[in-house]
């Protein structure tokens, strides 16, 4: 799959939910490995917010994004659409603090994303591949946000509230056989009427009205009050039916869960990484939310590091079989030292050993307890580090790598049979008159156990 963002741009103008003020928002085509970015436009200088859960900052039924003490607020309506429309880059230039609550849905962001069209770029997808169990619990246990394996996005919710109108719903998404557009995008945002005035006394929901949310009224409610409220609400006239203020007509029975929904998808955006895996939702709201993608953050953050173990199925079938990595490597048996190698690219290899009894070293190292050398290892990373040159050259059958220096070589564990050790060599600069730089990290499992740095000379060794 590869990264796609908008082939042009457009603009959607409104006022904010809770400040009230006009604002525009702007999307733009953008490059590469970009993701969500958040311009203000209105600012000196455009200071510029990276939509990434890292920069979040809780605040009142609310998602925020703070940087620099620039801050935006309400940008997960957005996020969801670009998100379901599966837009990896894009740049929003923003020219006041709020982006514009439209009708209190994801309808209008989808609607023009889908008129603009979509274009594919070169770069591949980057993914969260979830692999264990992640959670977040509210201090009172009622809120829970669970995510478990998948091999694609789903998301399953379910919201309850002490009222007859809302009781319990459930709503599901996925990507596989869910529409976004139709079915999760025109859900509007809701609230209990009597939320409303305790709201505006802790002066939010200022550009809050009857056009961009569904009110539910779960109570009896006088026809004295009800005009009352009208002023508040600077509305002519309004009337309940079947629970919901003004005679809103719902898309759906469960829209305000299938709203739950999209807020999810926007907030779990801020991760960063479109995600592979299963959200258990249970009375989520926008902390909830934020503080799971600020965990998801960190961990994809914890595995791009350099010297964070690789994920490898060694179960699967390989890049090179042994036969292929003969084809690069002069080594022969006893010292070829790489079974296995399952990615290469232009920075990085990633390759295997697997350690049995059997080697010819454990004779002597040692009889009563064998251990293999560390020497070995260091050779073993030596030895994946020249797959990843040679694999750059035309015809390897006539040049080899000469290692001319090995620093920093560390050992934090032992190896011994039984063990598969994961090698994966990082170049570190580019190739200068046949000389490259490398850094190697060998695992067992997750753990490391050694690590170090290279310097090699490519040589042509035949005419």
């Amino acid at each position: 799959m590869k990264q796609r963002t908008l082939k042009e741009g457009f603009s959607l103008h409104g006022k904010g939910l809770h400040n009230g003020q006009e604002v525009t928002a702007t999307f733009c085509p953008a490059a590469e490995n970009t993701g969500y970015r958040i311009v203000r436009v209105d600012l000196e200088n455009r200071p510029e917010i990276p939509a990434l859960a890292e920069y979040v900052t809780l605040v009142e039924r609310a998602s925020c994004l703070e940087k620099d003490g620039v801050r935006v607020y309400t940008m997960e309506h957005a996020l969801a659409a670009l998100y379901g429309a599966g837009i990896d880059n894009c740049t929003i230039e923003l020219d006041g603090e709020e982006f514009p609550i439209l009708d209190g849905s994801a309808k209008y962001f989808i609607e023009h994303i889908e008129r603009v069209g979509v274009e594919e770029q070169s770069a591949p997808r980057r993914y969260l591949e979830v692999t264990e169990r992640v959670e977040y619990a509210s201090e009172d246990g009622l809120t829970r946000l669970t995510l478990l394996p998948d091999d694609t996005y789903t998301v399953n919710l379910v919201v309850e509230y002490d009222s007859p109108y809302l009781s319990m719903q459930y709503a599901t998404y996925s990507e596989k056989e869910t529409d976004f557009a139709r079915e999760i995008a025109p859900c509007r945002t809701f609230v209990f009427l009597r939320e409303i005035e305790p709201l505006l006394k802790q002066n939010l929901i200022k550009g809050g009205d009857l056009d961009n949310a569904i009110v539910i009224v779960d109570r009896e409610i006088s026809q004295q009050e009800m005009d009352r409220l009208a002023q508040v609400l600077q509305h002519e006239a309004m009337e309940v039916k079947q629970g919901v203020l003004n005679n809103v007509t719902l898309h759906f029975t469960n829209e305000p869960a299938r709203h739950k929904l999209l807020d999810v998808i926007g907030d779990l955006a801020l991760c960063g990484r479109f995600i592979k895996g299963r959200v258990i939702a249970e009375r989520p709201g926008h902390k909830a939310n934020t503080t799971m993608a600020r965990k998801l953050h960190k961990l994809i953050t914890a595995s791009e590091r350099e010297d964070a173990c690789p994920r490898v199925d060694v179960t699967a079938e390989p890049l090179m079989d042994i036969n292929r990595i003969r084809g690069l490597l002069p080594h022969r048996p006893p010292f070829l030292l790489v079974d296995k190698v399952y990615e290469v690219t232009d920075e990085i290899v990633i390759g295997c050993k697997n350690v049995t009894m059997n080697e010819p070293f454990f004779v002597g190292h040692f009889p009563d307890e064998p251990v293999m050398p560390g020497v070995l290892l260091v050779e073993a990373m030596a030895q994946c580090g020249g797959i990843l040159v040679l694999n750059q050259v035309e015809d390897p059958e006539n040049y080899s790598t000469y290692f001319l220096r090995i620093d920093g070589i560390k050992f934090r564990r032992k190896v011994v049979p039984g063990d598969t050790v994961i090698f994966k060599l990082v170049k570190i600069a580019p190739i200068r008159r046949g000389i490259v730089t490398m850094r190697g990290y060998a695992f067992v499992g997750k753990t490391l156990v050694c690590e170090g740095e290279f310097m090699a000379q490519v040589a042509k060794t035949k005419n």
